[in-house]
């Protein structure tokens, strides 16, 4: 994995809030600290949940933030017209490939099957050398615990190629990236 500075963070994450207003504290915070230490965002595009959360953030603290939205999704008007850039492209494949282009990293909030998707292709691309990003998860209130407990069960039975511990790092708050920037 290669370990080069991150200057554009790809952010996966939920276009819901969630029930827990960690999540939401969380991509706040976030947003806050990408500002602080002038890292433009990557996400999604859209305007709700957790992504319109952090895309708010950091367009009130002066960052920069790039949107990648699925033309389906801004027929249905979920697109974020407040962001310095927003780029439409055909479906949520060619918007995941856009997105890790953009981005020197990607870390993980939480979210739906949309957001395990997007971990799990990085992922997949990563082990096959289509890409080389780091990959950081934010397991806000442990909400990603019982995944990464079977992503060690994985290992453990013998279907990666890599150790876990190289393919991703487990943050618990959104601080703890700053030791990785």
């Amino acid at each position: 994995m290669s370990m080069m500075k991150i200057n554009k963070l790809a952010i996966f994450c939920g276009s819901k809030s969630g029930r827990n207003e960690m999540y939401a504290q969380h991509a706040e915070a976030l947003g806050k600290l990408l500002v602080e230490k002038k890292i433009e965002l990557i996400y999604g595009g859209g305007k709700k949940g957790l992504m319109g959360i952090v895309a708010d953030k950091v367009m009130q603290e002066g960052g920069i933030v790039r949107g990648v939205i699925p033309r389906v999704l801004v027929d249905w008007e979920h697109q974020h017209d407040n962001i310095s850039e927003l780029f439409v492209v055909d479906d949520m494949h060619v918007r995941k490939r856009k997105m890790y282009e953009l981005c020197d990293a990607a870390i993980i909030l939480p979210g739906g099957f949309g957001t395990l998707d997007e971990l799990f292709e990085i992922l997949t691309w990563n082990t096959l050398s289509i890409h080389d990003k780091q990959v950081f998860i934010l397991n806000s209130g442990n909400f990603y615990h019982h995944l990464i407990e079977h992503m060690k069960f994985i290992a453990s039975e013998g279907f990666l190629w890599e150790q876990l511990e190289k393919q991703m790092t487990i943050l618990s708050e959104p601080k703890d990236i700053l030791q990785h920037l």
